[in-house]
């Protein structure tokens, strides 16, 4: 007999293993989901929810600065998007969700 059906004649004679538990195998991909949702979904669900009250907290008066890093103060707030006063007879409408945040005034600290 040579090696390979000797091989094959051990395989055969094994008897199977015994299927494990369904919840075992199901258990790390259980804590992985656990695990996804505390460090990236809900921390993004946080910062959403901030980001939406902040623009629903936007009034005419304000400075803000935008994701491409405009600053401005706002000259009219429409209900998607904002004017934008970036300099003396200066305005662009820019959409509400550009907005970042709001400067700080270092007077009113």
């Amino acid at each position: 007999m040579n090696s390979f059906t000797h091989f094959l004649f051990l395989a055969q004679a094994t008897p199977a293993a015994a299927p494990s538990n369904f919840l075992v195998q199901l258990a790390p991909l259980f804590f992985i989901g656990i695990i996804f949702y505390f460090l990236l979904i809900r921390p993004q669900q946080k910062q959403r929810k901030a980001h939406q009250a902040l623009l629903a907290a936007v009034k005419t008066g304000d400075k803000v600065i935008t994701n491409s890093g405009i600053h401005g103060m706002i000259a009219n707030v429409k209900e998607q998007t904002v004017l934008l006063k970036v300099a003396d007879n200066v305005k662009i409408e820019i959409d509400k969700a550009a907005i970042t945040g709001i400067e700080k005034d270092s007077a009113a600290s």
